[in-house]
């Protein structure tokens, strides 16, 4: 491999006027040329379903080791933060599917006893989080065993370490391995279960829009190579995880899949509830749907009555301004008047949605657009609306198509910060390469990238 000069830090250079100094001074230079690094990318992250990408980083982004911290700490805090919110606004699972208004779809796939549905909710989470004005401001939790970025992010991390390593095997960068965080969380699950370490990881290809498993075997493969047994399961052969001998039962697994996508596919969930009814536990829970929920946040950005001073400064802190949008009043408000005069000013979101569907940013449609829209969330009481952020960038080395240097941009990442089991696992981070605001989906219709995000 040629390398273009010894990696290393150097000086991000000047600061675009949207830049942020949370970011930084500092970046790695690319290590290799751009066709090099292209290669390793697409090669790292073949045959998953990921769409391609005519534009990639030519290196990670780099954070401050303080800018990391406050990053995972923030966001450690918030989700204890959802998931006690989301378990109060209603007492029981009957209670919360009533008060967030879910579909009927969502009425299954829950185990008996309600306090491990409880319990086992928040175990996967990865929140978006933009770098506003002020700082972070986390504008959603996606709380889902089927959450994306966590493979991406470890075929990331391993090109960038294979390009960064010295003659010595030492790299200059720094961040968790996501498969050995979340090996260390299902370890953890089955000791405080009292039972064997045996990891069922439940998907579909079909999900993924390939014939190929290696989105499920990279991980399982590790976890298998690490003393962890573990083991992919399409739906219809789940029967074998717990109709089988003990000694080869697998008790707890993720459920790496949504109902609506699999709705959409025609795969049917009856197999996974009958592993469910038969002992096998798979995290998150259906629990985690309400954990997951733009209303939850609306929940937070009110205030609870149960909360701290100390709590209250924190949401004030790291999230937008966010109310459950019907005809109310809050402070000094009438919400859906205020809503419909303030396009340029908030996002409205349904409660769920995925890859940013179902989002309506304000200042991208028209005015009678937006009060049709609003009106009807109003009426159907299970969207938010939210303060539009706009997001600072940091300066970030490109390789394009048809380019043959890298070159500097700045860009606006959406930043992933993955927890398992409320430990850090790694910093996913997608970004457009304009360095413009608005949804940014690997899989929506305006060219988005990814990357990890490192710290040194």
């Amino acid at each position: 491999m040629t390398r273009l000069k010894e990696p290393g830090l150097e000086e991000a250079g000047p600061r675009a006027a949207t830049g942020h100094p949370w970011f930084g001074s500092h970046r790695l230079a690319p290590a290799a040329p751009p066709d090099v690094i292209r290669e390793m990318l697409r090669t790292g992250i073949r045959d998953i379903g990921w769409p391609y990408q005519p534009l990639l980083p030519a290196a990670p982004i780099v954070l401050p080791r303080a800018s990391w911290a406050e990053l995972f700490r923030a966001a450690a805090a918030l989700l204890d933060l959802v998931r006690r919110a989301a378990l109060e606004y209603a007492g029981s699972t009957a209670g919360r599917l009533a008060a967030y208004r879910m579909p009927p779809s969502e009425h299954q796939l829950f185990v008996a006893d309600e306090f491990t549905e409880e319990r086992y909710a928040g175990c996967v989470a990865r929140p978006d989080v933009v770098i506003g004005p002020d700082g972070p401001q986390f504008l959603e939790f996606n709380v889902s065993g089927a959450l994306g970025g966590v493979v991406e992010t470890r075929c990331r991390l391993a090109v960038w370490r294979e390009l960064y390593a010295d003659a010595a095997g030492r790299v200059p960068l720094r961040s968790p391995d996501p498969f050995a965080v979340r090996a260390a969380m299902f370890r953890e699950l089955c000791g405080e279960l009292g039972v064997a370490p045996r990891v069922a990881v439940v998907g579909s290809v079909r999900d993924q829009g390939v014939t190929a498993t290696r989105y499920f075997d990279l991980e399982t493969d590790w976890c298998t190579g690490h003393g962890l047994p573990a083991r992919f399961f399409e739906p219809e052969d789940l029967h074998q995880a717990w109709d089988c001998p003990p000694q080869l039962r697998y008790p707890v697994g993720l459920r790496n899949f949504t109902i609506p996508d699999w709705a959409g596919l025609g795969i049917d969930t009856a197999p996974v509830q009958d592993a469910l009814n038969h002992g096998c536990l798979l995290v998150g829970t259906q629990t985690s749907t309400f954990l997951s929920s733009k209303l939850t946040l609306g929940l937070l950005s009110e205030g609870r009555p149960w909360m701290s001073a100390a709590e209250r400064a924190l949401v004030a802190r790291y999230l937008p301004w966010t109310r459950i949008l019907a005809p109310r009043r809050t402070g000094w408000r009438d919400l859906v008047p205020f809503s419909a005069g303030h396009r340029e000013s908030l996002v409205l979101k349904e409660g769920l949605g995925m890859s940013g569907q179902q989002v309506i940013i304000g200042r991208e449609v028209s005015q009678a657009r937006w009060e049709e829209a609003v009106d009807a969330a109003a009426a159907a009481g299970a969207s938010v609306v939210q303060e539009f952020v706009a997001p600072r960038t940091c300066r970030l080395a490109l390789v394009a198509d048809g380019v043959d240097e890298p070159y500097d941009a700045d860009v606006a990442p959406v930043l992933g910060p993955l927890l398992f089991g409320g430990r850090p696992a790694g910093l996913f981070a997608r970004f457009r390469g304009d360095g413009s605001a608005g949804v940014v989906s690997i899989y929506g219709g305006h060219p988005s990238s990814d990357t990890c995000v490192v710290t040194v």
